[in-house]
């Protein structure tokens, strides 16, 4: 199984790389092997990831870049010299300093709101699919692993367009994976519940919300980042390459998937 888990001479782009999920992710795959593209919004954040894994003797390299910029993705992979494993990490959950506020229901809000959930979580998948997949085509090899939520399989009444936009990015998903099986590039998902980040530091902190929030959980604890990372290294991997289309939650047991 090792050898399957192997990604030596691979290079892998992992998006939202410098904190959390995403760092985890960039440490497993460099750690099998793998030349990592640590990306991340805030650069020093992509850096620091980057530095992390050179000490630990991997090979990594920081670009910090916005997945919603268009061209500042194709910049990004083109300067990596084309990617063998996309992994579409990078999201928005709302402000942080917002995490214990109760959100306005969706009739009250407009394009304004709707924008940041829209723009990274669906519009960042399709940018970085789009600049990362022809090079797989060409070299009739590739994976692409999205990060979406529960929302996005069982929808939030809070997190109305949120849900949508992790739904669609499934969907955009499933369908690419149609699309280029016959490469040798499989495309899967993999749906996070609530995960023990930096982005809720500031939710969990109330003891209160977390055992209301547990009660929903079979596994009463929220998730950790190597939780996640694990699947999306084996999907990564030769050992899934013929597994494709795919959303596998990662939740504890919040929601079941069929």
């Amino acid at each position: 199984m090792d050898d399957l888990l192997s990604l030596s001479g691979r290079t892998v782009l992992v998006t939202g790389a410098g904190q959390g999920v995403g760092r985890q992710v960039a440490r497993h795959c460099a750690g099998h092997g793998a030349q990592v593209v640590v990306n991340d919004f805030h650069p020093e954040r992509a850096e620091a990831v980057a530095q992390e894994i050179r000490a630990e003797g991997g090979t990594a390299v920081a670009h910090g870049c916005d997945v919603t910029d268009y061209d500042g993705v194709q910049a990004m992979i083109a300067r990596a010299g084309g990617i063998d494993v996309l992994v579409n990490n990078a999201g928005n959950a709302g402000p942080v300093q917002d995490a214990m506020r109760p959100a306005p229901p969706f009739w009250e809000t407009g394009p304004k709101e709707w924008e940041p959930w829209l723009g990274t979580n669906f519009y960042g998948v399709l940018n970085c699919a789009r600049a990362a997949v022809p090079g797989m085509v060409e070299r009739r090899r590739g994976r692409v692993i999205t990060v979406i939520s529960d929302a996005g399989r069982v929808g939030e009444p809070d997190l109305a367009v949120y849900s949508a936009a992790k739904a669609g990015a499934a969907g955009f998903s499933r369908a690419l994976a149609k699309a280029v099986g016959r490469y040798h590039i499989t495309v899967n998902c993999v749906a996070l519940a609530s995960m023990r980040t930096p982005g809720v530091a500031t939710a969990i902190e109330n003891a209160d919300l977390v055992k209301s929030m547990l009660r929903g959980y079979v596994i009463r604890r929220l998730g950790e980042p190597d939780d996640a990372a694990s699947l999306i290294l084996f999907l990564a991997s030769d050992a899934a390459a013929w597994i494709t289309g795919q959303t596998y939650p990662v939740n504890g047991g919040y929601s079941f998937a069929v």
